[in-house]
């Protein structure tokens, strides 16, 4: 599936924190092959979320602003861990004629009337407000919100996750 762009193969060395202001929403989505031989169909959902990715990676303000891809279950459960600007980006994207979600959506309905439950979907989306949220990065290159937005040092938004999580309680 589509990642973000490149980013460097060495691990920042430092203790650094993610320097996203404001709410975020982290959207979690995947797909669950339950009949692994009826690949006719299961495939069209596989190939659908990687067009998406690409789709909305090409275009600054959709409002994504990073995913993850992860894959488990066996390789028969995919998940992917997206990072949204706020709830009315990812809704906007969701509900969108002209964008590749909604007839990939339409289509997956009409044929999960007939594929027997050879495959299944999910997703789940939280809303965070701003200041609801820390992270901390060490010895790890970019990752999750760290990566859709960018690090800076932890000593920036605290040196403990209660201060992170609770900056005017300093």
């Amino acid at each position: 599936m589509p990642a973000q762009p490149a980013q460097s193969a060495q691990p920042n060395r430092s203790r650094v924190t993610d320097t996203h202001d404001g709410e975020v929403v982290v959207f979690l989505i995947g797909m669950r092959i339950n009949r692994l031989r009826a690949v006719r169909q299961w495939w069209p959902t596989a190939l659908a979320m990687p067009r998406m990715l690409k789709e909305l990676f090409a275009d600054p303000g959709s409002g994504l602003l990073g995913a993850r891809t992860m894959v488990g279950g066996g390789f028969r459960e995919i998940t992917v861990v997206q990072y949204w600007k706020d709830a009315d980006h990812l809704l906007a994207y969701a509900g969108a004629a002209d964008r590749a979600h909604r007839p990939a959506w339409q289509a997956f309905n009409r044929q999960a009337r007939s594929n027997n439950g050879a495959v299944g979907i999910w997703h789940e989306t939280y809303v965070v407000p701003a200041g609801a949220h820390e992270t901390v990065y060490v010895n790890m290159r970019p990752f999750g919100l760290g990566q859709a937005s960018g690090t800076q040092p932890v000593a920036s938004r605290g040196e403990h996750a209660a201060q992170r999580l609770n900056p005017a309680a300093e």
